[in-house]
Parts: C-alpha cells; sequence; structure tokens
C-alpha cells in the first residue's frame, strides 16, 4: 500500500516543487530525481504483485477520503468556473455543474452504495502502470531540454515553463490515481482532474488558437463526464454497486447493467478522442510536443481504452458493445484516409493516435479473450512507438524549425541519429514483427471468430491506408538528394536520453512481447474471463513473422552481394532539360534554369479534411446517437 500511496501522492508534492523552482539546475534536478523515484516505484510495485501472483484489494472503509475527494471535485469546479468567466466561455460552466454537483450531492446525503474495495491493483493496473510510469517518465526528462529549445525559438510566447512541466507531473499523479482506483466516485474524481490538466497544457502559448482548442477539449471531454456522472448515480442508487469490478461482474445477471455500462462507454470514447470527439485531439496539436507525447500518447486518451478493457466482459454479445466497435471500427478506416493527405508530421502522428484508439476500442467492444489480448498489446506498442515518435518530430522540429514531412526529405544524412530513431518509431507502427502489427493479426483472428464482417472490412482497408501514409513518410526520410548537407545535431542531453530509452523499449518489445504477454496480459485475461487462456498468437503465426523478418534483412543482404566488387556508376537524374549536376536544378527548352523539388502526393481532394471530416463526424454522431437510444430505452 506504501508504493500505491507514493504513486498518487508523490507526482503531485513534486509537481509543487517544480512549479516554485525557476528555470536552472536546481529544477531539471528535481524533474530528474523525481522520474526516477516514479519509475523505480513502478518497478518494484510491479516485482511485489507479481510475486504474490494474485490480485490486490485496499480501502474498504474510506468516509474520510471520500469527503476529501468530494471537496477537491468541487474545487476543481471552481477552477472551470474561473476559466470558463474568464473567457465567456458560458456554456463550460453548465457540463461541469451538471456532472459534478449530482454526484457530490449525492455521497453527502449518504444517497451512494456502500462498501467495495475503493483500490484494486491487478495485472493490468500494472501494466498501465508501466505504460504511464516508465513512459511518461521519459517524456518529462525529455521536457527538460525540449522547453529550453521551444522558448529559444518562439520568443513571442511567455515562459511558463515552471508551470507547463509541474503540469505534466499532475497528470501522472492523476493517471496514477485513475488507474488504481476502483470505487466509481474516486475514478470519476481523477477522470476530470486529466480533463482540466489537457486544457491547461493545450491553452500553454495563451495564443487564440491554443484558447479555442484547449476549450474545445475542455468542454468534449466534459460532455463524457457527464456521461460518466449519469453512470455513477444511476449505478450507485438504481443497482446499489459502487465500483467498477462490481459493475462488470453483475453485467452477467442484470440486464439494466447496461445502462451504466454504455455510459461508461460514451465517456470513455469521448476520452481516447472517437468520432465525432476525435477533433479535440486534431487540436491539441498546437501544444509544446511533451503535451502531445504525454497527454495524447502515454497517458489520456489511454485513460479511454483503458475504460473499455476493463468494461469489455461487460460488452461481449450486446448493443452497447456493438456501438463501441462500430464506433471504433469506423474511427479506425475513417481516421486512417484523413491521414493520408496529411504533411504535418504531429497532425499525421494525430491522426494515426486518434485511428489505433479506434481500433482498441474495437477489440475491447468485441469482449473475447482473444481480441482484448490484441487490445492490450495495441495500447502498450501504441504507447511506446508514438511516444517515441512525438519526441522525435518535436527534436527535428528544434532543430530544423519545421515538422512538415516535406522538410524531412534526406534526413539519414542531415540528421542521421534522429532519422534512425524515428525510422524505429515507423516500423514500429506497422512492420513485421514489431508488436502493432502482431497486434492487428491477433485482431482480424478476433474479428474473424466474432463474425463481424463490418470489423474485418474496417480493419483491412484501414490497415492499408495505414501502410500508405507511413510508407510515405518513410522513403521521405531515407531519400537522399547529391550534396545534402549534415545539420549540426542541437539535441540536448536530456532530450538524448529520453528518445534512445524510447527507442530501446520499442526494439526490446519487439523481442520479449511473449514474455511481456506470459507475465501480464494472459493472466490477466484468466482473471477477468474465469478460464485459461491459451497462445493467442501460435507457433505457426510467429514462424511466418519470423519469415518476414527475415525477407526484410536477406533482400538488401542479396543486393549488396550481388553488387559487391562491382564498380559504382552514378548517374544523374533525367528532369525533361540538361541537368546542372546537383539534381536540384536543370536548364528547359528555353534555355531557362528551374529548380527540381520531389514531393509526395498527399491527394488532398480525395482524403482531405474538407472532403472526408466532415461526413464522417456527421456518420459517426448519428450511429451513437441511434445506438445509445436503443441501448438506454430499452433497458429502461
Amino acid at each position: 500500500m506504501e508504493m500505491i500511496a507514493t504513486l498518487m501522492v508523490f507526482p503531485f508534492l513534486a509537481a509543487l516543487l517544480i512549479a516554485c523552482a525557476k528555470p536552472g539546475k536546481l529544477r531539471d534536478g528535481l524533474i530528474f530525481c523525481s522520474s526516477i523515484v516514479i519509475v523505480a516505484t513502478v518497478l518494484l510495485l510491479c516485482i511485489n504483485v507479481l510475486q504474490g501472483g494474485k490480485t490486490q484489494s485496499y480501502l474498504m472503509e474510506t468516509q474520510m477520503l471520500d469527503r476529501i475527494f468530494l471537496i477537491a471535485e468541487l474545487g476543481l469546479m471552481g477552477l472551470v468556473f474561473y476559466y470558463g468567466i474568464r473567457y465567456k466561455r458560458y456554456y463550460i460552466l453548465l457540463l461541469s455543474a451538471a456532472g459534478t454537483l449530482p454526484v457530490v450531492w449525492m455521497e453527502f446525503a449518504g444517497r451512494g452504495a456502500q462498501g467495495g474495495d475503493h483500490i484494486v491493483v491487478d495485472y493490468l493496473t500494472l501494466i498501465m502502470c508501466l505504460v504511464v510510469g516508465v513512459v511518461g517518465s521519459l517524456i518529462c526528462v525529455y521536457a527538460i531540454g525540449y522547453i529550453k529549445d521551444y522558448h529559444k525559438h518562439h520568443t513571442e510566447y511567455k515562459d511558463r515553463s515552471s508551470f507547463f512541466l509541474s503540469m505534466l507531473f499532475v497528470f501522472m499523479g492523476a493517471m496514477f490515481g485513475l488507474i488504481f482506483s476502483s470505487n466509481l466516485t474516486w475514478i470519476y474524481f481523477f477522470w476530470e482532474v486529466t480533463t482540466f490538466c489537457s486544457f491547461l497544457l493545450i491553452g500553454y502559448t495563451q495564443t487564440e488558437e491554443a484558447i479555442n482548442n484547449s476549450f474545445r477539449a475542455l468542454w468534449m471531454n466534459l460532455l463524457g463526464g457527464l456521461g460518466f456522472a449519469c453512470a455513477i448515480l444511476y449505478s450507485s442508487m438504481a443497482l446499489h454497486i459502487a465500483n467498477l469490478q462490481d459493475l462488470v461482474a453483475a453485467a452477467a445477471n442484470n440486464k439494466a447493467v447496461i445502462i451504466p455500462v454504455t455510459l461508461l462507454a460514451f465517456a470513455a470514447m469521448t476520452k481516447s478522442a472517437q468520432m465525432p470527439f476525435s477533433r479535440w485531439l486534431l487540436g491539441a496539436m498546437v501544444a509544446p510536443t511533451p503535451t502531445s507525447a504525454l497527454l495524447h500518447s502515454a497517458t489520456m486518451v489511454k485513460a479511454g481504452v483503458y475504460l473499455l478493457i476493463r468494461l469489455s466482459p461487460a460488452l461481449y454479445g450486446n448493443l452497447a458493445g456493438v456501438m463501441v466497435t462500430s464506433i471504433g471500427g469506423f474511427t479506425f478506416f475513417a481516421a486512417s484516409l484523413l491521414a493520408i493527405s496529411q504533411s504535418d508530421g504531429k497532425k499525421v502522428l494525430a491522426y494515426s493516435t486518434i485511428s489505433n484508439l479506434g481500433l482498441i476500442a474495437a477489440c475491447a467492444g468485441v469482449g473475447l479473450h482473444q481480441a482484448v489480448w490484441a487490445a492490450i498489446l495495441l495500447l502498450v506498442f501504441h504507447a511506446v512507438s508514438k511516444s517515441l515518435l512525438f519526441v522525435s518530430v518535436g527534436a527535428v522540429e528544434n532543430i530544423t524549425g519545421s515538422r512538415n514531412i516535406e522538410d524531412m526529405h534526406g534526413l539519414i544524412v542531415r540528421l542521421p541519429k534522429l532519422a534512425f530513431v524515428m525510422i524505429v518509431g515507423i516500423c514500429g507502427m506497422f512492420l513485421a514483427p514489431f508488436g502493432m502489427l502482431i497486434s492487428k493479426w491477433a485482431a482480424l483472428k478476433a474479428f474473424v471468430d466474432s463474425k463481424s464482417v463490418w470489423l474485418v472490412l474496417f480493419l483491412i482497408f484501414g490497415s492499408a491506408s495505414t501502410l500508405f501514409y507511413w510508407g510515405k513518410w518513410l522513403g521521405k526520410l531515407v531519400a537522399v538528394i547529391h550534396r545534402s548537407a549534415q545539420l549540426k545535431d542541437t539535441v540536448r542531453k536530456s532530450e538524448k536520453g529520453s528518445i534512445y530509452t524510447l527507442t530501446f523499449l520499442v526494439i526490446a518489445l519487439c523481442i520479449s512481447f511473449p514474455v511481456f504477454s506470459n507475465i501480464f496480459v494472459e493472466p490477466f485475461l484468466s482473471q477477468t474471463f474465469h478460464d485459461t487462456i491459451g497462445a493467442i498468437i501460435s507457433s505457426s503465426d510467429l514462424n511466418v513473422m519470423l519469415l518476414m523478418l527475415c525477407m526484410i534483412v536477406i533482400l538488401p543482404v542479396t543486393v549488396r552481394l550481388l553488387t559487391f566488387g562491382k564498380a559504382n556508376k552514378r548517374v544523374i537524374s533525367y528532369m525533361a532539360g540538361v541537368n546542372e549536376g546537383d539534381d536540384r536544378t536543370f536548364v528547359d527548352s528555353f534555355g531557362h534554369e528551374k529548380s527540381m523539388y520531389l514531393a509526395n502526393w498527399y491527394m488532398d481532394d480525395y482524403f482531405g479534411e474538407k472532403k472526408l471530416l466532415k461526413p464522417s463526424l456527421v456518420l459517426a454522431s448519428a450511429i451513437m446517437t441511434i445506438l445509445m437510444i436503443i441501448v438506454i430505452g430499452g433497458a429502461i
């Protein structure tokens, strides 16, 4: 219990110290030491729980803590009111009050359900602790150097870096509280803390665009929070169930449980930026890169799919599950298409994040153990690979002044180290035998077993789109123009330490995912589905993947052997004119010198936001609204 309390409380204390510290070595040391403490505590907790080999539960009677959380919830609502009034966004006040006040009234009036453990630690908790604690801490270390260069290049923004860095730790503390909590009211409090932290971090630069985007994120997530609050009220007052595990367990024998399950699924899809709520995550890209890496790769959006994974047994074989699979599968496909038309690196990563979260949601909605296995592996691999890509793009932007993919042409020559880690990150997202492809393999198998034709189609065509936009980016990194000059690598030590560690984790997970599955994932599935779980990925599947890996290695080696010892002949490119010898300029038939530039085709006329985004949001809204009315109306 001491380690759990440390992880729930220490990040908030660290945040307070960092907020009070001035920029300098003392602040940097605080961040670095705090990150080490968090990682060490997470690892010790994992060892302790794994040695015990069973779920650990704590705090059945917590009247005093309950009151403290309710008072803190009212304080959080007060902060939302302050910003809503300050920026004249009065609708925010209504959403915040509608979610918070009924829950506070229920608890203070003694109308809420009693009993049940407030903290539960199982194998899924450990997985999330590793994601939040290890990946989150690496991003905080990366932010030490990044934020200095950010303000060096963006002198137009007020330097509030101590506030920014402290909020990263507040966010980690809220995530630890969320994943350890079993009591629905506790989860709701930490859920709202992550919403408010996201609002503050997205609006960090205080520009008009940042403020507008931060309020979009706030109202959409408060809407999801309202759904969460309604689920608590119904679960506690009508079903007399106070915690999440009991709610899921009751789903098998009580049809009325589908109402709070549907409302919680709605909240989870809002938090994980599923369509029609995807725009808040896209708008969040205006924030400094550590915000994107932490909130939208490793923590906040993962809170949504984490909740769906918890709910997955209760989603099996009912319309609530159909709603989740329909929205998740459609989001995966539509966001993959939209990513094709983007040249801004962070926007490609944003659409890719939305897309992969959709696939995780669809797997959780299926409710079969092999689908949940795929969902958990997708969650872990995505968190590590996408965090690596976000921090790499941030480092490239600080050096080159651009995060546009077109400006990354020949990065393998200009910034070879950063190009290498970006290639590892991109491969981690779509190439065998990296975990994302392995997890999609398992997801496809689960979708076929569940006889969900539309999910199979969404996965096939969405994966094809994924291959397309990652392939374009990868090609841009390795395409070299003659005489490309190498740039000075100004990445700071703290950034390098974080980037290289994340690179190592991507490769290590690729090699050790069967061990990870055996230690963490399969025991969780056995506990959740009360059955012995067999091998999800068979030996024949692994053999095929090893063959694919061998082909990736064998082909370039074979080409090199066939050309070994032969004289190399450099041929300049033909450019419909007289090449000037640098593969960049040529003289046309009129004797005019012209420059040549090789660019990707983004097919904006086919897959651009103006073509696809609005119809996709409208269709997703219709699907979600209709299914929620049918599910809740039918249960009532």
